[in-house]
């Protein structure tokens, strides 16, 4: 009687929300995960973060969607104006209306919240810190990996979950830089007390020609409000999550939108600045045992709230490519879910690229409504 075959080793790189997702489905499936994060420890940089029906959903067998549900802010209604005269454009209906619509919230949160949760999803052991990742090398019977300290492991298979500077990506492909959009995004988390007591949109986006805020509580109790805010700045370059930017830049840039706009920008202590930049869509996302996830393959600006979604998503349909399946099954696994995620993501990254999103009357029904787990494969 032949031995039944070991389990797979699978080696993540990036312990982002798409990263921590991949481990904590393939760890419920009994696959050995390693995932390996170039940071030394994981920092809290303020920010939101939206997480639609779609992403809950996908996150719910991992029994987060509770404590989440605690830690967050559920909308009534979201709000479109015009960032001028302050007139709606077109509301969204939201919390239990949503719900009852697409079978899960859409919660807002701080960012650091999700991510937490995502962690405590992952046993312990699996994630490797400070482990940056310098070169791989597949060979026909296992994936070699290089560290930048010197050390190696070898694994069956490896997915790059490392961001927009993929190193999983440029070894694939060659080196291609994203493209700068011209446009920077303005962000932070503060005391919702420090914008007074004048009433506030719960949940808003303000629409002027060429820049927008958006608006949203990131806790139950609506003691604290994350904003966004983004305008063109073609001659800024530096790409970054904790860049210093300059309010009075940013004030001055929405002046001619209306005071209760305004007003959000003006109470904020500090405000964090990072250029945009997008790629096109890619026709392929891997080769052989080694494939892309979430921003290493399909990058978006932040104006759907689908870009940790979209990487949840892709953990989500890789996972059940991947569950039950031998050694010499994975090129074709890989293969299949990236097919099956692509039409998806590309279509995501043009809407994303003509921000028009809930400007208007919007059919949000074909991304909140899809469900990661029993999606059709190809």
């Amino acid at each position: 009687m032949s031995r039944p075959e070991a389990p797979l080793r699978i080696a993540i790189a990036g312990a982002g929300m798409g990263g921590l997702a991949l481990a904590a489905a393939l760890c419920r499936q009994g696959t050995h995960v390693q995932v390996h994060e170039q940071a030394r420890q994981f920092q809290t940089v303020g920010a939101g973060i939206q997480l639609t029906a779609n992403a809950v959903r996908a996150l719910r067998p991992f029994g987060l969607e509770a404590p989440l549900r605690a830690r967050s802010f559920v909308a009534e209604a979201a709000y479109n104006r015009d960032g001028q005269t302050g007139e709606i454009t077109n509301v969204l209906p939201m919390g239990e209306r949503l719900e009852r619509r697409y079978g899960a919230p859409d919660l807002m949160l701080h960012r650091a919240v999700l991510h937490e949760a995502l962690r405590s999803a992952v046993p312990e052991g699996v994630i490797q810190l400070g482990r940056r990742l310098a070169s791989f090398q597949a060979g026909s019977d296992a994936v070699a990996l290089l560290f930048s300290d010197g050390t190696q492991c070898t694994c069956d298979t490896l997915i790059g979950a490392d961001g927009i500077h993929s190193v999983v990506r440029q070894h694939l492909f060659g080196p291609e830089q994203p493209r700068f959009t011209g446009r920077v995004a303005y962000r932070t988390t503060y005391p919702t007390r420090l914008l007074g007591q004048a009433p506030l949109d719960a949940r808003g986006k303000w629409w002027g020609t060429d820049r927008h805020i958006v608006h949203y509580y990131t806790t139950a109790a609506r003691d604290e409000i994350y904003f966004i805010a983004v305008t063109p700045e073609p001659e800024f370059s530096v790409e970054s999550w904790s860049a210093i930017g300059d309010r009075r830049v940013l004030e001055c840039a929405f002046s001619a939108f209306h005071p209760e706009a305004r007003r959000i920008l003006a109470a904020a202590p500090e405000v964090r600045k990072w250029a945009l930049v997008e790629r096109e869509p890619m026709s392929a996302w891997g080769r052989g045992p080694v494939s892309l996830l979430g921003d290493a393959c399909h990058p978006m600006p932040p104006f759907m709230a689908q870009g940790a979604a979209s990487a949840i998503e892709d953990a989500i349909v890789l996972a059940r490519c991947l569950e039950g399946i031998g050694r010499n099954q994975i090129p074709a696994a890989l293969r299949r879910y990236e097919a099956t995620r692509m039409p998806r993501t590309a279509r995501i990254q043009r809407t994303n690229r003509a921000n028009t999103w809930l400007r208007g009357p919007t059919d949000t029904d074909w991304v909140y409504d899809y469900d990661a787990w029993n999606a059709p494969l190809a």
